[in-house]
């Protein structure tokens, strides 16, 4: 208690600017809870749309998402619906959702999955590049070798259980466009998402209503399709339940770190998240990749890294 007492007395003393916590890093560690959270998302999406179908068990992850989130964060007002702001967050949020879960339920088996899981992790490069070329970041010709490492990492994953060769990239490739496609578009809309969000920021978590609308969208589809009846399923519900938690939990973070946090220090953390993600999906999904996907894992990182570096470099491009 004594020495309880003499830390608060101690605390009290000192200038109201020593005990002030820096807004900013604040934030762009909020940011940084979203990382651990997302790394579990490709596994339990691929093992929810196995149980459910791509359509549905998209369509209920984000709907107990969103319920959880407004819930907890509320939904924007009238004031903030009439915002041209609100709707362009909206549109990329929405289409980078859905183009992740297509390419996720999508794959033709669990190694698919966690190939196009990873192209979805071009996203931090993606964010860095459109940061530097909208001025909202300094940058350098290093982001040049930055990118292309991610691209030929993302290269050697796409390799499949096939030792490295065109031939078997552009195989596997062939193999299923549209999955592959929707992985690419997801990382090209995030990165986006990442620099209009700050860009052009409401003064309102609009994540709750995003996930909605994203449901919505996703339910339509599912009405459209030519999928399986919904049934019940506990072991599929109890993941869809805690996924949409985390999913609700990560999103508002996020939100918070690129809005007000150090948007090159998140992207440079989230950099990390293929390694952990790709372990994570691995034991959860029983999955044992070949060596040319855990490099394939390791040039993306790396080349993520070199382009935070790029933002780093006094010789900037802007």
């Amino acid at each position: 208690m004594l020495a309880c007492g003499l830390f608060s007395d101690t605390m009290t003393s000192l200038p109201p600017s020593t005990t002030r916590l820096d807004p900013v890093l604040v934030s762009t560690w909020t940011g940084m809870i979203a990382i651990p959270l997302w790394s579990v998302a490709i596994g339990v999406i691929r093992s929810v749309s196995e149980i459910f179908g791509p359509l549905s068990g998209a369509a209920l992850i984000y709907t107990v998402s969103g319920l959880l989130a407004a819930s907890v964060l509320g939904l924007p007002g009238l004031r903030t619906l009439r915002k041209p702001a609100l709707w362009y967050g909206a549109a990329l949020f929405c289409g980078y959702e859905i183009a992740l879960a297509m390419a996720i339920g999508l794959a033709h088996n669990r190694q698919q999955a966690l190939e196009v899981g990873m192209i979805n992790y071009l996203w931090p490069g993606v964010t860095i590049l459109f940061a530097v070329l909208t001025r909202q970041q300094r940058g350098s010709w290093w982001l040049i070798p930055a990118i292309a490492c991610c691209l030929l990492g993302i290269g050697c994953v796409m390799q499949g259980d096939q030792p490295w060769s065109t031939a078997s990239l552009l195989e596997n490739l062939s193999s299923n466009p549209l999955a592959y496609g929707y992985a690419f578009t997801a990382a090209v809309l995030w990165g986006v998402y990442s620099v209009v969000t700050r860009r052009f920021d409401t003064g309102k978590n609009a994540v709750p209503f995003y996930f909605l609308i994203t449901a919505l969208i996703l339910w339509g589809k599912y009405a459209l399709s030519h999928e399986p009846q919904l049934v019940f399923h506990t072991t599929g519900m109890l993941q869809v339940v805690i996924f949409a938690a985390m999913s609700a939990t990560a999103y508002a973070c996020w939100n918070r770190g690129v809005v007000s946090g150090n948007i090159s220090l998140l992207a440079t953390a989230s950099y990390f998240t293929p390694v952990l993600s790709a372990f994570l999906t691995c034991l959860w999904l029983g999955i044992r990749p070949a060596h040319e996907f855990w490099l394939g894992v390791f040039l993306v990182t790396a080349g993520s890294l070199i382009s935070w570096v790029s933002t780093r470099s006094r010789s900037s491009l802007v």
